[in-house]
């Protein structure tokens, strides 16, 4: 049985992925500082996996991590979640991103090194790319990000190639585009509090849990509203499975967009959401979130190559497992 080490394994994207290696026969050591993670998934999964198959430990990438790289030894590969995520937030405070992002990874980085511990799926962003001068965009496009969020994850990316040319280390860097819904069976979803993710607010607007606004700059695309590359949490997850998988087969280091391959723009989502939950809801206007783009869709030829994914759930499939997850958790999980 494998061991697989999840950072930020508290949080939205993080939790699922535990739940999904548990499924699959994982064990797991989750580590999360729980700022934006929740203990109750974890609590949640122990009890229905056992606490064999999962421990968790509250701890910061920037503490000494040695007692528990020790007390878990035999981790055969990790998935580096753990960031701050927000774009807006990042133009308002990047000293925060470049902190928790660039020196909290290299801290991390350094310390696994030390305990011999060089296998990583590592969660990075389409931020790097900055704005699209071509779509859809595949790794070779150049990364010119336009905030602090996309530069800090553009940093841990160089930091983990300098690992993989010094020390031996092997990676997959995953470039995620935006992610949205929950597990299958709406056991495990979002809960960001507050969300600034589109799905999951419009899913939350639609059941009235609170009122939705538009926050998106207006840009220039048929409709005026940005247009987004929406991929599933689970296959998102799926394709983090299948890239540990690679690295324990001796994959090389390999940097690799994931998405769907094509985009919807806001109003397209929120039409979406409205009929698949048959509500419609009034769209309200806030301020724009600063550090936006007009237009962002992943070419995933390389996943499906490298990896062999693809994604297989349809933008409705994920609106009706964040629908089925709202339902019974409207507020998320509970502090």
């Amino acid at each position: 049985m494998s061991t697989i080490l999840v950072t930020g394994a508290g949080g939205y994207i993080g939790s699922v992925a535990t739940y999904l290696l548990l499924e699959k026969g994982y064990r797991v050591v989750g580590v999360d500082n729980f700022t934006t993670g929740y203990k109750a998934p974890l609590e949640f999964m122990q009890k229905k996996f056992g606490k064999s198959k999962l421990s968790y430990y509250e701890a910061d990438l920037h503490d000494d991590l040695s007692s528990i790289l020790r007390r878990e030894s035999g981790i055969d590969v990790v998935i580096h979640y753990a960031a701050s995520c927000l774009v807006d937030e990042s133009m308002k405070n990047p000293h925060k991103y470049f902190y928790n992002n660039t020196y909290g990874s290299l801290n991390f980085i350094e310390q696994l090194n030390k305990h011999n511990i060089r296998k990583i799926v590592f969660s990075s962003t389409c931020a790097v790319y900055g704005e699209a001068q071509k779509l859809p965009i595949n790794e070779m496009h150049p990364t010119n990000p336009t905030n602090p969020y996309g530069e800090s994850k553009k940093m841990v990316e160089k930091i983990l190639d300098w690992y993989a040319q010094t020390k031996g280390l092997t990676y997959v860097v995953l470039r995620y585009f935006n992610v949205c819904g929950a597990s299958d069976d709406g056991v495990i979803g979002d809960s960001k509090k507050p969300s600034v993710l589109l799905v999951q607010n419009a899913v939350r607007g639609a059941l009235g849990i609170e009122p939705f606004y538009l926050t998106c700059p207006t840009v220039d695309t048929i409709d005026k509203t940005p247009i987004r590359d929406y991929i599933n949490v689970v296959d998102l997850n799926e394709a983090h499975i299948q890239a540990l998988e690679y690295l324990m087969h001796d994959g090389k280091p390999v940097t690799i967009n994931l998405g769907t391959g094509t985009g919807n723009s806001v109003l397209e989502i929120v039409n979406a959401v409205q009929k698949e939950t048959n509500v419609h809801f009034d769209l309200k206007k806030t301020t724009a979130r600063e550090g936006e783009y007009a237009k962002m869709v992943a070419d995933i030829t390389r996943a499906h190559t490298v990896l062999n994914w693809s994604p297989k759930r349809s933008l409705q499939q994920s609106i009706h497992s964040l629908t089925l997850w709202y339902k019974d958790h409207p507020h998320g999980w509970e502090s």
